[in-house]
């Protein structure tokens, strides 16, 4: 059992999915690190305004240190509604001069320089941002450096990264929307030409076995080239078979046909009964080979022909009346009552009147070989808006439990039909099912035993 493959539609549309969305992550993983970058940026600004402002503010008078926080420097801050303010100055000899004393200070980080220091610590159980700035005394009393620490929970950081990441999804989501949405329909429309050229290949005539000429892209030439080089060779190979038919049926038929009458001309009146009895089995032998060769024939032709032949509207009265004519010989038993009738001058069905004749002829032969005693009734009528041809006769019949099989090859049609070729209703049933139609048994009963070639009417195939 073959495994389904997924279409090449849907595996392009994974595929540029697929690099949506990992371009998408790509996208979504830097903006959230933008966002970080940007709100610390921001928010240290200002923390390192506020921190300068109050290292500004200190003074020294009489060699004591006066520290006069700014209310400015507190307002730059208040923007960050949520976060918290510590602070801690220190003076020259590592005294606190105020705020928190257990803030941390590494005073090997803080040697004396000029640009501010801004680290990421932990302070009281949550996350800080703290700044260390420096300022020189130059008072001759009490000279060094005084340290100003100024440390701001992350929370409105964190927050303002959070909202810009969400921004950036949102607009990456609507991307991705847009992006699946527009390469759904550019791989819809980029794929036409490979259902243009499935569509020509379905509403191609099958006897047309020429190159086929139409625009396609040039990823799709290779395929059409293979295609035209396939049909060239089918085209080949159906001549060489058309070709292999037609000799096999003359040199065939023509000694078959030369060896029966033959056979017929010899004289069995001057034969001994033992020669007598010889004569007729191969006389018997002789018409069960011609019968069995020009079944295989007719059987080859039919399905030679299932396949290419365009069906048209045929009267199937006119068709059944050749097979008729074709198949009752010139021979058959005077006592036997043949007749053909027809319920309308005209019964029209979609299809093939050479595989139809066939089919009519091989049922009749079956009936008059292995069936027909005294009578053979030819039928053909109109049924439940279907087109039926019916060949009934007075013999034995096939049994209900038989049925089923009749349509096999090489099955014999009758209990006493043993040498029966069994390709009758094979190449009936065949054609039957290329037709659009079926092989159907009546029961024998009071008239006699019915085969049923049972076929849709041309204005139901129409419809």
């Amino acid at each position: 059992m073959t495994t389904r493959e997924p279409s090449l539609f849907s595996r392009l549309v994974i595929r540029v999915g697929m690099v949506l969305l990992i371009g998408a992550s790509i996208l979504i993983f830097a903006a959230g690190y933008y966002a970080q970058t940007a709100a610390n940026k921001t928010y240290d600004q200002l923390l390192r305004g506020a921190a300068m402002q109050i290292a500004d503010g200190i003074t020294q008078n009489d060699g004591k240190l006066i520290v006069n926080l700014p209310l400015s420097a507190f307002e730059l801050l208040g923007f960050a509604e949520r976060d918290r303010i510590f602070y801690r100055i220190v003076g020259p000899d590592g005294a606190i001069v105020s705020g928190y004393p257990d803030l941390n200070v590494d005073y090997d980080s803080i040697a004396a320089r000029y640009d501010p220091q801004l680290e990421t610590e932990q302070y009281r159980g949550v996350e800080v941002r703290t700044i260390t700035v420096s300022r020189a005394l130059a008072d001759q009393a009490q000279g060094g450096w005084i340290y100003v620490i100024l440390a701001q929970t992350t929370e409105a950081r964190r927050a303002l990264a959070a909202e810009i990441t969400q921004g950036a999804i949102l607009i990456v989501g609507i991307m991705i929307l847009l992006g699946l949405g527009g390469t759904f329909l550019a791989v819809r429309y980029a794929l036409k030409p490979v259902t243009r050229l499935a569509f020509a290949l379905r509403q191609r005539n099958p006897e047309d076995l020429t190159p086929m000429e139409m625009p396609a892209p040039q990823e799709l030439q290779p395929f059409l080239g293979a295609i035209n080089h396939f049909m060239t060779r089918l085209d080949e190979r159906v001549v060489r078979l058309q070709q292999f038919i037609a000799d096999a049926a003359h040199q065939i038929r023509t000694p078959l046909t030369g060896l029966s009458a033959q056979v017929d001309m010899l004289d069995e009146t001057s034969m001994i009964p033992e020669n007598r009895e010889r004569t007729q089995r191969i006389k018997i032998r002789t018409g069960e080979l011609a019968q069995l060769t020009n079944q295989l024939l007719s059987h080859a032709m039919v399905i030679h022909r299932s396949g290419i032949i365009q069906l048209e509207n045929v009267n199937l009265v006119t068709v059944a009346r050749t097979a008729f004519h074709h198949a009752v010989p010139l021979t058959v038993d005077p006592d036997m009552v043949i007749s053909f009738e027809a319920d309308e001058a005209l019964l029209p069905v979609r299809g093939d009147p050479v595989s139809l004749r066939e089919a009519i002829a091989n049922i009749i032969s079956n009936a008059l070989r292995h069936g027909a005693v005294s009578r053979l009734d030819v039928r053909v009528m109109r049924h439940d808006g279907r087109i039926c041809v019916e060949v009934e006769d007075d013999g034995p019949g096939i049994p209900p439990e038989k049925w089923d099989q009749m349509s096999r090859r090489f099955n014999a049609t009758s209990a006493n039909a043993a040498s029966a070729s069994g390709l009758g209703f094979a190449i009936a049933a065949e054609v039957a099912v290329a037709h659009g139609g079926r092989i159907r048994f009546r029961e024998k009963g009071d008239t006699g035993f019915t085969v049923i070639l049972d076929l849709p009417s041309a204005r139901e195939e129409s419809a």
